[in-house]
């Protein structure tokens, strides 16, 4: 548990939603070069348009970069030492890519590929175009890269460095090479039916995870503003031993010590949501159901997830979570995952949601878990 809380005071994402968010029972995929995607609304892709004719600096970027910059141009930063630190699980996929095509095609790369592929400048190019002076650092944990931004935040805030934290995950991988990667795991869906992604679903016969694109920002502070509908009072992170690089323990044992560390000093019953990782595999998403079960017994709390909706964001799966969240407190409503019995998802048939527990996890066995707060 934290000593003292974090506000989320603001909030801004791009994402495949609609204006209906969250609470839409649409999911967002279709089929691009022969693979199942979710990509960016209309609305949102007419706004990277638009800020890729801006100059011809940010004609250059990467997707990954334009997507975070569009979310932190929509936060009111208030006087005070600010820090940026927005994750990525791949970084510039998209720019890395078309620079090493050119080198494997002419024994050359372009002059800008060195530091436009470097993972530094989605926060750094952040600051430049908030026109800030600010401590501007980026990282890669896998999927559960913008829970560790927010730790990273956390950390920084508690410690009186800075005023004010910008954290969030930013990733553009509807790339052919990253989608071939995932579909080399054997864990892609190959059928666009009307949920393609089946996360939660433990009654599946094949594996369902599609990538998407999406990018979410948070302002964070120790000092509550009026925009404020959340704070952060707990979390936990573990790491469990492997077995091989993509390896989880059948019972989710990293997600169970990180669970349990961030619910310290609170009393499990009364947790109302759990926003689960769960990508739509067969194994990842009964070891975390199994996880959850090993924590709280099988009257737990109401289960949400929006992979189902917006595929898996990698880098930014977490942060589309937290985002999550906040719309459900803000609606004082649980979202359904519209194919799972409201027995299961819902057990204990709660509706108001005061508290919320978010997961995620990747690669390398790490684990994270961040208790959210009603405002």
């Amino acid at each position: 548990m934290l000593q003292q809380p974090i506000y989320i005071n603001q909030s801004a994402t791009i994402s495949p939603l609609t204006s209906e968010g969250f609470q839409s029972d649409q999911a967002y995929f279709s089929e691009s070069s022969n693979a199942i995607v979710s990509q960016l609304s209309d609305n949102s892709e007419a706004l990277v348009n638009a800020l890729k004719k801006e100059s011809r600096n940010y004609s250059q970027l990467d997707r990954s970069v334009l997507l975070a910059i569009l979310t932190a141009r929509e936060l009111h930063l208030t006087t005070g030492k600010t820090a940026i630190n927005i994750g990525s699980s791949r970084g510039a996929t998209q720019v890395w890519e078309d620079g090493y095509s050119c080198f494997r095609e002419s024994g050359i790369t372009p002059t800008q590929t060195s530091p436009l592929t470097t993972l530094g400048n989605i926060s750094t190019w952040i600051a430049q175009d908030l026109g800030i002076d600010a401590v501007a650092f980026s990282h890669s944990i896998t999927c559960a890269t913008a829970s560790h931004s927010i730790l990273n935040g956390m950390a920084w805030l508690q410690s009186d460095m800075v005023d004010q934290f910008i954290a969030g995950g930013s990733e553009a991988p509807l790339t052919s090479f990253t989608i071939e990667q995932m579909r080399s795991l054997r864990i892609y869906a190959n059928d666009l039916k009307e949920f393609p992604c089946r996360a939660l679903d433990l009654n599946k016969k094949s594996n369902s995870m599609i990538l998407g694109e999406a990018a979410a920002c948070f302002l964070l502070s120790k000092e509550k503003q009026p925009s404020c509908n959340a704070r952060i009072i707990g979390y936990g992170s573990s790491i469990e031993s492997l077995k091989s690089a993509t390896s989880v323990t059948d019972d989710g044992i990293g997600l169970q010590q990180a669970m349990k560390n961030a619910m310290a000093q609170i009393d499990r019953d009364a947790v109302d949501v759990i926003i689960t990782h769960s990508p739509g595999t067969i194994k990842g998403d009964q070891a975390e159901y199994n996880a959850i079960c090993k924590v709280f017994g099988k009257q737990h709390p109401a289960l949400c997830n929006n992979k189902w909706q917006i595929g898996h964001t990698l880098g930014a799966s977490s942060a589309m979570s937290i985002a999550m969240a906040l719309q459900m407190f803000k609606e004082d409503q649980i979202f359904k995952i519209p194919y799972l019995k409201k027995s299961f998802s819902n057990p204990k048939g709660i509706t108001n949601p005061k508290l919320i527990l978010i997961n995620a996890t990747g690669f390398g066995g790490n684990a994270v878990s961040l208790l959210l707060e009603k405002q």
